[in-house]
Formats: structure tokens, C-alpha cells, sequence
């Protein structure tokens, strides 16, 4: 298997778009209508359920370079998704004391991973999550941090990432909470 992975920017819109139209929440049907833009979300839930509003949304902060992160390919098909973005760009982060702090460092948060059931366990989030920490060293970042669940037991439930995947990749715990922990990696 060659894992192939891209950035998110405009001329790949259609594969994210395609990625997330067509993946199966099993565990999750209600997911389905999130395409990665619950963190950039602060609104009611009554805005949160309008048809095709997230997929809308997702696709102006795409174009804005707003919404960032790196899709997985499989022999050209889009297997896998890591939302990780400049730690300012996700509004829903600054609604929580125990993530928000005002920092002069520079923070690359990553929030989400999707991959294909089939894909799982095959090491597409490792190379994604690599991918991740190359780049925004290359971009000058201080830091990527990420927010494990302590109590999720499956893999949806893991869509921050487990923790073995940020432990293997030399992430430290940097603040220990009752749900979740917060981890990073220095660059």
C-alpha cells in the first residue's frame, strides 16, 4: 500500500467533498453532516442542523484557507482525514478554559482524524500525523498539540486520535484532564 497525502487547499475540494459525502458513520449517523467543521463552530443547535449549512461552510473556509488539514489517498481515492489547523483558527477551542489560553507560541491543534474502515490500523494516521508535524515545523511552529480521549473505546469514538498514536510519535502530556488529555509534540 502507498499512502499519498495532500494538503488541504482548493484544487482538492472534491476529494475532500467526495471523502465525506460518501464515508459510512456506523457508530455515528449524525456525524455525517459534520465535515470536519464542528471546531470552527460556536452557533445554536438549531444552526447546526440546517441541511447542507456544514458542508457549505466547510467548502468557504476551505477557499478562505480558513480550514486546514491533509487528506490520504489510495491509488488516487481518498481514504483518510486529519483536520489539523493553526490553533487560533478553531473558534469552538476558545469556549473552554482547560484548551484556550492566550499563548505567544505558536500551537498547531490537530482535532479530527477519519479513516476508512478498511484503512485502520494500517498506519494512514501515522502518516498523516507525520505529515502534520513536518510541515508546520517547516511553517515556524513552536508546537502541535492534540487532545486524546481517556475513556473512548472505539475507533469513532477515537476520531481525536488515540493515545498510542501521539505516544509513538513523541507527543508529552501536557495537561492531564478527567476526558481527555492534552499532548504535544515540540518542533
Amino acid at each position: 500500500m502507498n499512502i499519498d497525502i495532500k494538503k488541504l487547499k482548493k484544487d482538492v475540494i472534491e476529494d475532500y467533498l467526495y471523502f465525506f459525502d460518501n464515508f459510512e458513520f456506523a457508530e455515528h449517523s449524525d456525524w455525517k453532516k459534520c465535515y470536519c467543521y464542528s471546531y470552527h463552530f460556536t452557533g445554536s443547535a438549531e444552526e447546526w442542523d440546517i441541511e447542507g449549512r456544514n458542508r457549505a461552510k466547510a467548502i468557504e473556509l476551505i477557499n478562505l484557507h480558513h480550514m486546514r488539514g491533509y487528506l490520504a489517498y489510495d491509488e488516487g481515492k481518498p481514504i483518510g482525514w486529519c483536520n489539523a489547523n493553526d490553533k487560533n483558527n478553531y473558534e469552538r477551542l476558545k469556549l473552554s478554559e482547560e484548551l484556550w489560553n492566550e499563548s505567544k507560541e505558536k500551537i498547531c491543534s490537530v482535532v479530527c482524524f477519519v479513516i476508512s474502515p478498511e484503512y485502520r490500523r494500517k498506519g494512514v494516521a501515522t502518516k498523516l500525523l507525520e505529515r502534520v508535524c513536518k510541515d508546520y515545523k517547516e511553517e515556524g511552529y513552536d508546537y502541535v498539540e492534540a487532545y486524546p480521549d481517556n475513556k473512548a473505546i472505539s475507533s469513532e469514538d477515537k476520531y481525536n486520535g488515540p493515545k498510542s498514536l501521539y505516544e509513538k510519535n513523541k507527543f508529552k502530556i501536557y495537561k492531564k484532564l478527567e476526558e481527555y488529555n492534552i499532548v504535544r509534540r515540540e518542533l
